[in-house]
């Protein structure tokens, strides 16, 4: 998985930041799909490697319930940790227990449940 995520950094969009980022979701049925960070000059209309991610697989049919974990990678060397914008888009399809696995470009990995990452999760039951 390392090789594959730092491998994806080359497709990252990232002219402003610097900084790409690579992320694969693996769903229940074992199929995976990539993401990398997409930048743009306002710095809003650009999505996070996470979300890219979890969109393609959401394009290509699959739903809530069907995502296993995610694999995630930043390019600074250090492990990093998804935004909070992306965990509020873990927290809408993937299992409060699921895996995230965070790696650096050097081989370490944290691997920790969306609980964890998320432990006052807001959801559509907080709606109303």
């Amino acid at each position: 998985m390392i090789e594959e995520l730092i491998a994806l950094h080359k497709n990252s969009y990232s002219p402003y930041s610097h900084f790409p980022v690579s992320a694969i979701v693996v769903m229940t049925d074992g199929k995976s799909f990539q993401g990398v960070n997409v930048e743009d000059a306002s710095t809003r209309a650009g999505a996070c490697a996470e979300r890219v991610a979890i969109f393609s697989a959401i394009a290509a049919g699959y739903k809530r319930g069907d995502f296993k974990e995610i694999h995630i990678m930043v390019s600074s060397g250090e492990i990093g940790m998804p935004c909070f914008v992306c965990r509020q888009m873990l927290l809408e399809f993937f299992d409060i227990n699921s895996k995230i696995y965070c790696y650096s470009t050097k081989g370490e990995v944290e691997v920790h449940t969306l609980k964890e990452l998320c432990p006052y999760p807001f959801g559509k039951e907080d709606l109303g």
